[in-house]
């Protein structure tokens, strides 16, 4: 019979030791590295390696029963959030406008790794199916790695930041969908064959999935949008003075408390009604965060309202952020010398706070210093270190690796943008085939006109011995040249005369460096696949033993863990040098964007 209570009981002090080492070492690094390099999560998945079970096991001795469980759980919650907090920073207008582009950018960081990964064939003896389940655990991209990154190198809010985010999530919802495919592949293959496997399985994911992302904004826009309208209609007629009732409503809706209660009731019902339609969770706290974004772009222009149309007694914010109770007309004081600045105002801004605004006041604190910690050490639990330092698993893993990180790589490819553009490349073409067609020409009318007189030109020759005689066109371009020479010089032509037409090359590739080193961390849903292709039995031959790990499956896991590693590590760099650019070029007219239109905000 289960106990109806816990005790309560002392907890050991090596077990308190254990976790404030954990938690402080977790900060610590995560301080240090996010300040050289921005990209403090490695030190996180190394520390989680070091503490937990591949390391030192002191998360899961007898003292810390169950702790790596709970941290695991933790971390789940953390990455639910860095999603969530990575939709707010989305701009939605920017996403529609450059949705064409992220789905390229996910496709190619879809295909590219799934066509490399075929190479298992010849490097490590892997069959058909093992070599799909590969390249399906290294087709995702870590969505909180990829969060995290943006945030910390402050490129959330910015067109690169837009298009990393979307394509990250397009191939987190197919990686996703591999797991379900993974899995029926191994009850099929364990039950005689693949054959058996549901068209279902592998449709159902991909329709739900896509119906759950079309379903949100259509909903946001033919039915929420009218909705405000409609009020905001109703409260302009009788300009925002309802009764006591209906002001107290209003005034308790736009507490930082209601916004607080609302936003967290929103992803909580977005996310378990993904769950239960089979969708994945981080997608749904994708479509919360931007849903919630949207719902500020919508309200924002009714931010800012004259004084005069401020509800007598309603509670507004002053510009520096206090809020302060508005007075009726009739009990404000005589104006006085000393209240010229105060009445010199003429707008209020009522006190009503965005979604990122409620995430830094609730969510902040506990996400970065304890649930985003928690993810990436999460991360590092599932390495099997002791088991991957064997000569052939080395070396084919460092293969592997590098295929992978080619793969991903190539999405870089759809920021470049060359220094020859269509119309010049057209121009180009017409002067090439003209050139060609006068070659031609004159080769062929020499030939022709050797049986024919020429009067014309001894007729002209003859004009051009005449000593007064002078052409038209020699005329023309003598009064030209007088007229060149007398003219003063043009300061403008000059200048675009020597003026570079074109930007340098290494500032122009930085946004298709960073995009491409970017969408290289695999982190958790990589594992994740892995995990379940081991599990099944998929990647196990027939001659390796149950009781310890495939082959396949360390060198699967060398190419996600260094990945997860290099990744974060080049944005990190090149974050860094962008910076430095940037502080370099500081002028009269402010610093150079070196990202260019990828790095607008």
């Amino acid at each position: 019979m289960a106990p109806s209570s816990l005790p309560y009981h002392e907890p050991p002090l090596t077990y308190t030791l254990v976790l404030a080492s954990f938690l402080l070492a977790l900060n610590m690094v995560n301080a240090v590295l996010d300040r050289a390099l921005y990209c403090g999560l490695v030190g996180q998945v190394l520390v989680g390696t070091a503490w937990g079970a591949p390391g030192a096991r002191w998360l899961s001795s007898d003292a810390g029963a169950g702790v790596q469980e709970a941290v695991v759980g933790l971390g789940y919650l953390g990455l639910v959030l860095v999603v969530f907090e990575g939709g707010l920073a989305t701009d939605v207008r920017r996403l529609w406008k450059d949705l064409g582009l992220a789905v390229g950018v996910a496709g190619t960081g879809v295909v590219m790794p799934m066509g490399f990964s075929f190479v298992l064939g010849k490097l490590g003896g892997a069959s058909g199916l093992q070599s799909f389940a590969a390249g399906a655990a290294l087709c995702s991209t870590s969505l909180g790695t990829t969060f995290t990154v943006l945030s910390t190198s402050g490129l959330s809010a910015t067109r690169l930041g837009s298009v990393l985010s979307t394509a990250a999530m397009m191939d987190d919802v197919v990686g996703l969908v591999m797991v379900q495919i993974i899995s029926s592949l191994g009850e099929g293959a364990g039950s005689g064959g693949a054959e058996e496997i549901a068209p279902t399985t592998v449709v159902r994911p991909v329709f739900v999935s896509l119906a759950f992302a079309v379903a949100v904004p259509v909903v946001c826009r033919f039915l929420l949008r009218p909705g405000l309208r409609v009020l905001d209609r109703k409260r302009g007629k009788d300009g925002g003075k309802g009764g006591k009732g209906e002001a107290r409503v209003w005034r308790v809706f736009r507490m930082k408390e209601a916004a607080f209660v609302v936003q967290t009731l929103l992803l909580i019902a977005l996310v378990v009604a993904a769950s239960y339609a089979g969708v994945s969770v981080l997608l749904a706290a994708y479509i919360a965060g931007v849903l919630v974004s949207w719902w500020d772009a919508q309200r924002g222009g009714d931010d800012e309202k004259p004084a005069s149309a401020c509800v007598p007694g309603q509670e507004v914010t002053s510009a520096s952020g206090d809020r302060e109770t508005r007075l009726p007309e009739d009990a404000v004081t005589p104006e006085t010398p000393g209240s010229a600045t105060a009445t010199a105002q003429p707008v209020s801004k009522i006190s009503r706070y965005t979604g990122h605004e409620i995430y830094e006041l609730y969510y902040s604190q506990a996400e970065n210093r304890v649930l985003k910690p928690f993810f990436f050490a999460s991360i590092g639990f599932s390495i099997p270190v002791s088991k991957m330092f064997s000569g052939e698993v080395i070396w084919r893993g460092m293969i592997y690796t590098v295929l992978m990180m080619v793969g991903k790589l190539l999405c870089g490819l759809w920021l470049v943008r060359l220094p020859v553009s269509m119309g010049s490349l057209g121009k180009v073409f017409r002067s090439f085939v003209a050139s060609r067609y006068h070659e031609i020409s004159s080769r062929i009318r020499p030939r022709s006109s050797k049986s024919k007189p020429k009067p014309a030109a001894a007729h002209g020759h003859g004009l051009a011995s005449q000593p007064g005689a002078a052409s038209p066109e020699a005329t023309e371009m003598s009064s030209t040249q007088t007229t060149d020479a007398t003219a003063p010089p043009d300061p403008t032509a000059e200048g675009e005369r020597h003026a570079p037409k074109l930007p340098a090359k290494p500032v122009s590739l930085y946004p298709s460096a960073i995009m491409a080193f970017a969408m290289v961390a695999r982190g958790e849903i990589g594992f994740l696949i892995s995990s379940v292709a081991e599990s099944k039995g998929i990647f196990r031959r027939a001659d390796e033993s149950e009781s310890d790990a495939s082959e396949l499956f360390l060198i699967v896991t060398w190419a996600i863990f260094l990945c997860t590693i290099v990744g974060p590590l080049c944005v990190g760099l090149l974050v860094k040098r962008v910076k430095k650019l940037e502080k370099a070029s500081v002028g009269p007219r402010g610093a150079r964007n070196v990202l260019g239109a990828w790095g607008v905000q």
